[in-house]
């Protein structure tokens, strides 16, 4: 199966990674993994003084902090990984993502709000859940 996890390297990714190391009778080596970034998109009146290439290498090197922990241990578990970098708002970079791909699953950590405060804050993981046909898998 393949399975989507969008990590933002907090917490609540590792919380995640070690969710899926833990039950490896139901998430294990045997799937093909894509771990998905999504950069805050710079905002258009701030980008417009800024090179090209200069917005670039710096949504790159974002990405790669989050993204090269997370090949290392999936490399570790011997999980069979695929890394993806995207730019702009996390839940609809994440649900197109999912709904563009033949994904059986989304895996992700969630803060785990109160209903209340996801009402008020927002919450990616409302965001996709709004927007994506692709089961999720919330990890708290």
């Amino acid at each position: 199966m393949k399975i989507l996890l969008p990590v933002d390297g907090s917490v609540y990714t590792k919380r995640m990674l070690s969710y899926i190391a833990a039950h490896e009778e139901l998430l294990g080596p045997g799937h093909e993994y894509t771990a998905l970034h999504v950069v805050p998109a710079i905002p258009p009146h701030a980008a417009r003084y800024l090179d090209r290439s200069a917005v670039e290498d710096y949504c790159a090197g974002e990405a790669a902090k989050v993204l090269q922990p997370v090949r290392d241990y999936a490399r570790q578990k011997g999980w069979a990984l695929e890394t993806v970098r995207m730019t702009g708002s996390a839940a609809e970079s994440i649900a197109a993502h999912a709904n563009a791909g033949v994904y059986g699953l989304i895996v992700m950590g969630t803060h785990g709000h109160a209903a209340l405060g996801s009402a008020i804050l927002g919450s990616v993981a409302s965001g996709v859940l709004a927007r994506c046909q692709t089961p999720v898998l919330l990890i708290r």
